[in-house]
C-alpha cells in the first residue's frame, strides 16, 4: 500500500510543496535535472518589469518559454503556472514568469495599457532572454492561457523574435462575446432563472452598444442601476458606472477580434481548447479558426478539460475566484499534446 501513497503525495496536484518534493527523504535518488530560479529585470516602454527565470542546472543552448498572463492569474508564483516550471525545464527548456505591470514587484499601470502594450511586455521579455548566452535565440516563445492566449499570439505577430506559440483557451472571439457566454453560463451554473439572464444580456448589450459609439450612455446607465443590486450582478465582472467611451479601457478592449491576427502568426502555433469549458466559446472558437486554417496552426479541443485544463473542479467552483485561483491543468491529453508538439518541434530538448 505504500507505493500508491507515495504516488498520490508526489503527483497530487493540490498538493503542498513539501508533500511533492520527495529530495529530503532518506531513501530518495538524486533527478536527472535540477532546476534552478533566478530574479530577472527587464524594460518594456516606460515600465520596469520583474520576473523569475527557472531552468536546468547547467543547462546550455536550451528553448525557453515566456508566459503571458490570464486576467485574473497577473503573479509569476500563479498555481497555473506551476507545471510549466516542473515540467519544461526536464524538457530542456527554460520557463519565465513574470508579474504583469502594475502587479507584485513589476512597475507600470495595468489602466493605462491595451493588448498592445501587454503583447509588447513579452516581446520585451523574449529579447531579454535573447540576450542570455544559455538561450537559443530560435527556440524562444510564448505560452499563455485565456486573455495570455490572447497575448502570446498578438506577440508573435508584432514580433518576428518569437518562434512559437502555445495558445491555451484563448477565446477567438472579440471580448463581448467572451463576456456575454461567461455571464451566460455564470447565471445558469448559480441557478439563476431565463428572465434574470434576458436582464443581463440586455444590460450588457447597452453597455456595449455605447462603447462602439452605437448606443446611449444614459440608457445603459439605467439599465445597470436597475441591475447593480441583484445578487447575480457581482458574477459579471462590471462596474456600476458607465465610463466615458473616450478613456474607457473597456472600449479598448471590445475592439480587439483576435481572429485576424492568425494571419498574421507565421511560426508553429499550438492552440488548445477544453471540451468543459464555461468561460470561453470553443465551438464558436474552433469554427472561426477554421475558416483561417493554416499549416503552422495545430488547434485540438480536450476532452474533459475546462477553461485551466483541469478535470476535477465542478463548473460552480470554476466560476469563483477564491476556488479557481487554485486550479491548474490536470487533464492527461493536454501535457501529452504539449509534451509531444514541443518535441516534434524540435523546441524540446531532453538530455541524454
Amino acid at each position: 500500500m505504500l507505493w500508491p501513497i507515495t504516488l498520490m503525495l508526489v503527483f497530487a496536484p493540490n498538493a503542498p510543496a513539501s508533500a511533492r518534493s520527495v529530495t529530503s527523504l532518506p531513501w530518495s535518488a538524486a533527478p536527472s535535472t535540477v532546476t534552478v530560479s533566478e530574479s530577472r529585470t527587464f524594460r518594456s516602454g516606460d515600465a520596469t518589469l520583474a520576473g523569475t527565470l527557472h531552468l536546468p542546472k547547467g543547462g546550455h543552448t536550451l528553448a525557453a518559454v515566456v508566459v503571458t498572463h490570464s486576467a485574473s492569474k497577473p503573479l509569476r508564483d500563479a498555481a497555473l503556472y506551476q507545471h510549466l516550471r516542473e515540467m519544461l525545464p526536464p524538457l530542456g527548456i527554460a520557463v519565465l514568469t513574470y508579474d504583469r505591470r502594475g502587479s507584485g514587484g513589476s512597475g507600470g499601470n495595468l489602466k493605462d495599457s491595451d493588448y498592445a502594450m501587454l503583447a509588447d511586455d513579452a516581446i520585451a521579455a523574449v529579447r531579454m532572454l535573447k540576450a542570455d548566452p544559455r538561450v537559443d535565440p530560435k527556440r524562444i516563445g510564448i505560452w499563455g492561457l485565456s486573455q495570455g492566449g490572447w497575448l502570446s499570439l498578438l506577440a508573435a505577430a508584432r514580433s518576428s523574435d518569437v518562434r512559437f506559440v502555445v495558445s491555451i483557451s484563448a477565446p477567438l472571439v472579440t471580448p463581448d462575446v467572451q463576456m456575454m457566454f461567461r455571464s451566460e453560463n455564470s447565471m445558469r451554473i448559480n441557478g439563476y432563472s431565463d428572465a434574470e439572464i434576458d436582464q443581463m444580456r440586455a444590460m450588457r448589450r447597452a453597455v456595449d452598444d455605447y462603447m462602439r459609439g452605437t448606443g446611449d450612455r444614459a440608457v445603459a446607465q439605467a439599465l445597470v442601476d436597475a441591475a447593480k443590486d441583484e445578487p447575480w450582478f457581482d458574477l459579471l465582472y462590471m462596474g456600476e458606472t458607465v465610463g466615458d467611451r473616450a478613456t474607457s479601457r473597456w472600449r479598448k478592449e471590445i475592439e480587439y477580434d483576435p481572429l485576424p491576427t492568425l494571419d498574421q502568426v507565421d511560426v508553429p502555433a499550438l492552440i488548445l481548447f477544453g471540451a468543459n469549458d464555461p468561460v470561453v466559446p470553443v465551438a464558436t472558437s474552433a469554427v472561426r479558426i477554421d475558416t483561417r486554417r493554416s499549416p503552422n496552426l495545430t488547434v485540438r479541443v480536450i476532452a474533459g478539460a475546462d477553461h485551466h485544463m483541469a478535470t476535477s473542479m465542478t463548473p460552480k467552483a470554476q466560476m469563483d475566484p477564491a476556488q479557481s485561483k487554485w486550479a491548474r491543468p490536470e487533464a492527461a491529453e493536454y501535457f501529452a499534446i504539449l509534451a509531444s508538439w514541443l518535441t516534434g518541434r524540435a523546441i524540446a530538448n531532453v538530455p541524454k
